[in-house]
């Protein structure tokens, strides 16, 4: 399957994601972004993605200082999204729309996404013609390429695809963890883009850094290879597909940016050793029980918990315990907790966290356990 044409304007298949930026406090760190955005043209690549819900509206603002400030608009391709939380109706949507023009500087989208599909809000995009409006915003010049990005089952995107064959491309979290897992169905989501004929990006290839911080067993699989990081091997799997376009990485650090623009600069797919490799890592993962979050944050920044609690952070630490059974866990825990934000036990099961988790998760239910290992 080739590649649709319009993915031949992206400068290799590597993306610069934008939902964990280096931050400075609760600020973005402009100077450094700007230093990483440098190296990443200066690299030869030039896709961004960003949304409105990443990092509470600065990721956009983010990229028009250090990218559409700086740089002329044909140096550069840039993906924005619609996200359910920002409109109630069909006559909010061109609204907010112009406005994250505005708060990204530039004149026109390249690609522009209806985020997060799933169950969960396919019949609020439909009920308030979200598709049918970016289609026409597409036809008046605002949006070059009109793509979705997927959160459910390979059936609801199969749904959705069918009722809407003006989708050009799909983004997917497709990372060699999720590949066969029965909650996410990375390979079989994938499948249904093959079938339908749709470019893929990838999101997620590290799995939100899982893939990267590897317990002992799994990273010394991945040393002996004798390669590169961990890091890389996740991303040459993703990379690896007939019809993945562009693989995005969300880099926070310019070691991080070094380290993925020189594995995907001259990439080359995992050989037969490395993808063994791979399996066995894989395998050590099913044993361990980890709770996979993406620590993507929306459950948090799309929605205020009401008892202020960290949930990606409590998580993060309830991994970092099951992965390296370490008392520093516990000490990671009281940070967490300190300062005015709650505990595990503080919920108060209202649930609008997991209305808006793109990996249905049972938050309640795991905050529960999380309170139980660290609480005691």
């Amino acid at each position: 399957m080739e590649r649709n044409s319009f993915f031949e304007e992206v400068n290799g298949n590597f993306g610069f994601g934008c939902m964990r930026l280096p931050m400075n406090g609760t600020e973005v760190d402009l100077e450094r972004f700007a230093q990483m955005v440098d190296a990443f043209l200066d690299a030869g690549f030039n896709y961004f993605d960003t949304a409105h819900a990443y990092i509470s509206g600065k990721s956009e603002t983010a990229i028009r200082e250090c990218i559409s400030k700086r740089y002329d608009r044909d140096r550069f391709l840039l993906a924005d999204k619609l996200t359910d939380a920002f409109f109630d109706k069909e006559e909010d949507i061109r609204p907010f729309f112009q406005k994250q023009l505005e708060w990204c500087g530039v004149e026109y989208f390249d690609f522009y996404l209806m985020h997060a599909q799933g169950l969960r809000n396919y019949d609020k995009y439909k009920r308030c013609r979200a598709y049918e409006t970016a289609y026409e915003l597409k036809k008046e010049g605002f949006i070059r390429h009109l793509g979705i990005s997927f959160h459910d089952r390979a059936e609801v995107l199969d749904m959705i695809l069918t009722e809407h064959p003006e989708v050009e491309f799909v983004q997917i979290q497709f990372n060699y963890a999720d590949y066969d897992d029965v909650a996410v169905e990375s390979r079989n989501v994938y499948d249904v883009c093959e079938k339908h004929g749709k470019p893929v990006i990838v999101m997620e290839p590290v799995k939100g850094g899982t893939l990267v911080n590897l317990p002992g067993d799994a990273d010394s699989i991945l040393k002996d290879l004798g390669g590169g990081s961990n890091a890389s091997y996740a991303l040459r799997f993703a990379a690896g597909f007939p019809q993945i376009a562009v693989v995005l990485s969300g880099m926070s650090d310019m070691s991080q940016m070094e380290d993925n623009v020189s594995t995907m600069k001259d990439f080359k797919p995992l050989s037969e050793e490395e993808q063994a490799a791979i399996s066995k890592v894989r395998d050590i993962f099913r044993g361990l029980d980890l709770i996979p979050c993406t620590a993507c944050r929306y459950c948090i920044e799309e929605n205020d918990c009401p008892m202020s609690i960290r949930i990606p952070d409590l998580f993060a630490a309830m991994n970092n315990f099951q992965t390296f059974r370490s008392d520093n866990s516990f000490f990671y825990y009281q940070i967490i907790t300190a300062n005015g934000n709650g505990k595990a036990s503080d919920c108060i099961r209202c649930g609008m966290c997991e209305h808006v988790c793109p990996q249905h998760l049972s938050i309640r239910e795991l905050l529960e356990n999380v309170a139980a290992t660290f609480e005691k």
